[in-house]
């Protein structure tokens, strides 16, 4: 027997290399606790708290059928066109009736300042109509 207490030489070296080989994976382990949460499905509709609305869905479809047809402007050419005039970010989108009881796209924008902007857009032609939270 060696100094070491293991009979053969490569014995030593082979529990040596077990050991740091667990202690390397235990190491590496994350606890659950650390672990992001499992992704969730959306839900079939937003929450209560949900900015878009319960009918989100429908305004969605609904949109995409008027571009379709040609009677509105599709949505990223309106994000375009404001991106280009209002240094930001989009929060979210929806369709709704204006005062005059066409058709507008409200967007909510982050401006580069933090403030929120509501603008209102007419979805037949893209002109914005108004500008709110400025």
């Amino acid at each position: 027997m060696g100094m070491s207490g293991f009979a053969h030489p490569f014995a030593a070296a082979s529990a040596l290399a077990l050991l740091l080989a667990s202690v390397g994976a235990a190491a590496l382990a994350t606890p659950a606790w650390a672990q992001p949460p499992a992704a969730q499905p959306f839900p079939s509709q937003p929450g209560p708290g949900d900015s878009l609305g319960a009918d989100w869905r429908e305004q969605q479809n609904e949109a995409r059928q008027q571009v379709k047809a040609g009677r509105h402007v599709p949505l990223d050419r309106v994000i375009d066109s404001i991106r280009r005039q209002t240094p930001g970010r989009l929060l979210d989108t929806g369709i709704e009736q204006g005062p005059d009881g066409r058709s507008v796209y409200r967007v909510r924008w982050a401006a580069a300042s933090g403030r929120r902007v509501d603008i209102l857009v007419d979805a037949q032609s893209g002109a914005i109509l108004s500008r709110e939270g400025r």
